[in-house]
């Protein structure tokens, strides 16, 4: 059986509890939490900058709370005018952080859920990982996989499966790499996971049991922003650049990618897949609840993705288990 990349998306979150998982929900719910919000300044900046004044519902509306955050962030680092006075404000000067520590929040709530993959679903993947070694990528922030990764070991350091490029001394792009004859996959985390943490200069992974609304601080490997901005953030990200450097490394690995509840709305995705994966065939499973019909869809990822698209809609996704 040969070795594929396998691409998921929030669908499958949604297709077992489509309120907790739900990130319009997810917003709204950190958003009205107020024991994260010590300076009540930090919200109202940050509430200004959503188009409806409001609490934000999707990413669409965090375009120029990422502008304005980006902004801060590079004018933060200029040094004082010669009478001392800096470009920004002291919220001027803190408002990257709190961006950062809201967006953190957000995913820590989506990854924070007693959820649990269906057996027969869970049961068919891992053995296909373990007779594949195949790749795993995610675009989502729940825990869903990595809890069943680390309890069947597909995830156990260079003993595993699948290899994140983390150990005990945080990340770097070397603990990728395949040495002493090592055929591991590779587990990529596209967007990012509430789990990583800068601790003097180091991103570390931090263990499943920490992550909760409570343990609130501000992380640059969450990419949950308008979609023109996502590159951005990946850019400026270590482990997410290396990730995505992966990524265009395991789709010359495959024959075919199989896209698991992903809508297609990432166009920087998509357009890696159309460039480096034209002639591998791509299958795509998602929900047929969408008020879509088949034929739309099909036109949709025939544009997006090009040729060889495979579209296999279904009213529960997590029936799936033709790996």
């Amino acid at each position: 059986m040969s070795r594929k990349l396998l691409i998921f998306g929030n669908g499958l979150g949604m297709a077992i509890d489509s309120n907790h998982y739900s990130l319009n929900n997810a917003l709204n719910t950190v958003w009205n939490d107020t024991s994260m919000w010590s300076d009540i300044q930090h919200r109202g900046l940050i509430q200004n900058c959503i188009p409806t004044g409001n609490c934000p519902v999707s990413e669409n509306e965090l375009d120029k709370l990422h502008l304005v955050s980006t902004s801060c962030d590079f004018l933060n680092g200029f040094p004082n005018a010669a009478n001392n006075v800096h470009w920004l404000s002291s919220y001027g000067k803190d408002f990257t952080e709190a961006v950062q520590e809201y967006i953190h929040t957000v995913a820590s709530h989506l990854f924070d859920s007693s959820n649990t993959l269906p057996s027969n679903f869970k049961n068919a993947l891992i053995d296909f990982i373990k007779n594949t070694k195949s790749h795993v990528a995610t675009l989502n922030y729940d825990k869903l996989l990595y809890d069943e990764f680390i309890k069947e070991e597909i995830c156990k350091g260079y003993s595993g499966y699948l290899v994140d490029g983390f150990y005990d001394t945080g990340f770097a792009p070397s603990n990728m790499e395949r040495l002493f004859g090592r055929d591991f996959g590779y587990y990529m985390h596209l967007h990012g996971c509430p789990l990583f943490k800068d601790i003097s200069g180091i991103t570390y992974k931090l263990k499943t049991s920490q992550i909760s609304t409570n343990n609130i601080f501000g992380s640059k490997h969450i990419v949950l922003t308008h979609i023109p901005h996502k590159p951005s953030v990946i850019t400026a990200s270590e482990v997410l650049s290396t990730y995505w450097s992966y990524l265009i490394l395991s789709l010359s690995e495959v024959k075919e990618i199989i896209l698991f509840g992903y809508s297609g709305c990432d166009i920087h995705l998509n357009k890696i897949l159309k460039v480096h994966a034209s002639s591998k065939n791509k299958k795509i499973i998602e929900w047929d609840g969408d008020g879509q019909t088949t034929q739309q869809r099909q036109q949709f990822w025939d544009s997006e993705l090009g040729a060889n698209v495979t579209l296999q809609r279904m009213p529960d996704i997590t029936q799936f288990t033709s790996w």
